[in-house]
């Protein structure tokens, strides 16, 4: 996953490391924190606290503690008016010592969410394996949430604040295929910007709004362009439905920039190229938060994908 799209990033913190949140924590937001076990590793912890007092000592919204030694574990527990509340244990531990890892703190309405990578290679990181770790419920007001701690027995690479108007690649980069995560699913109002650059030689390229629990496809957007034609569809149920083909015009040509804005609103999709409309097409999957997941493969190039 990508600290591309960051609000805000911290590159390699001294630890023990403190920092401010910007802009406090809100439902959707993520953070990423990207590092590496040291091979005599202890322990090391996470805090999401209120204010960075010592004495006083602050409220910890959530202590997230990776335990290597005795029986390896992850303790997760709340710090209120300086007293601990009850741990809550993981009795397994999926980070290594000696190797990198991506973990991922998703911020939920009532939860914390906690995600684990593992990383290929450091310098250019690629997320595999990734798994659903743990979740924790808040036990503090998520509005008093507003400083990062890490500290103990580890290496931080790379600190990133992820906005609730994000799509994260899930490769790390604008490759492809590209699959980029929509945490929340869509919604009425939001709009997805796809920018990029049609190959000289091309056949077509494919654009798939999907639902990832389902492998449904809510949206499946297929320009062809050696015969001019842009299909539209769905895919439901392992069955594709009815293809949608009319069209004003055909926007893309080889070797040339292209800008597609996809709006969604409460009954259909409207698609425009270049800021020309061009479509609408109407909702198929009738649970937008359902739609979570946008993949983008053929015969171009990339250079920005975001959701507003």
């Amino acid at each position: 996953m990508s600290v591309a799209n960051a609000k805000h990033t911290v590159l390699n913190p001294v630890v023990p490391y403190t920092g401010p949140i910007p802009g406090g924590l809100h439902p959707g937001e993520i953070i990423i924190i990207q590092g590496t076990v040291p091979p005599d590793a202890d322990r090391f912890q996470i805090d999401l606290s209120s204010g960075c007092s010592t004495k006083p000592r602050s409220d910890v919204a959530f202590h997230f503690s990776p335990r290597f030694k005795g029986s390896p574990c992850v303790v997760c527990n709340s710090l209120k008016h300086e007293s601990w509340g009850k741990e809550e244990t993981l009795h397994q531990l999926p980070f290594k010592r000696g190797a990198p890892f991506e973990t991922i703190i998703l911020v939920h309405e009532g939860v914390f969410k906690v995600e684990l990578y593992k990383l290929v290679k450091i310098e250019a990181p690629v997320a595999v394996n990734g798994a659903h770790l743990l979740q924790y419920k808040h036990k503090i007001p998520l509005n008093r949430v507003d400083t990062f701690s890490i500290s103990g027995n580890v290496t931080v690479h790379a600190i990133g604040y992820i906005p609730t108007s994000a799509i994260y690649s899930e490769s790390g980069d604008l490759s492809l295929p590209y699959k980029g995560s929509i945490l929340k699913g869509m919604s009425p109002g939001q709009h997805i910007t796809i920018k990029g650059q049609v190959c000289m030689y091309p056949h077509s390229f494919t654009v798939n709004l999907r639902t990832r629990k389902t492998e449904n496809i809510a949206l499946h957007l297929n320009p062809r362009m050696k015969s001019g034609m842009f299909i539209r569809n769905s895919y439901l149920s392992e069955a594709w439905g009815q293809e949608e083909r009319e069209l004003p015009f055909f926007p893309f040509s080889s070797g040339e920039y292209f800008e597609i804005l996809i709006l969604c609103q409460p009954h259909q999709f409207k698609l425009a190229v270049n800021g020309s409309h061009l479509f609408e097409f109407r909702h198929r999957v009738q649970d937008l938060s359902s739609i979570d997941q946008l993949e983008i493969m053929g015969d171009l190039e990339l250079t920005d994908v975001k959701l507003w």
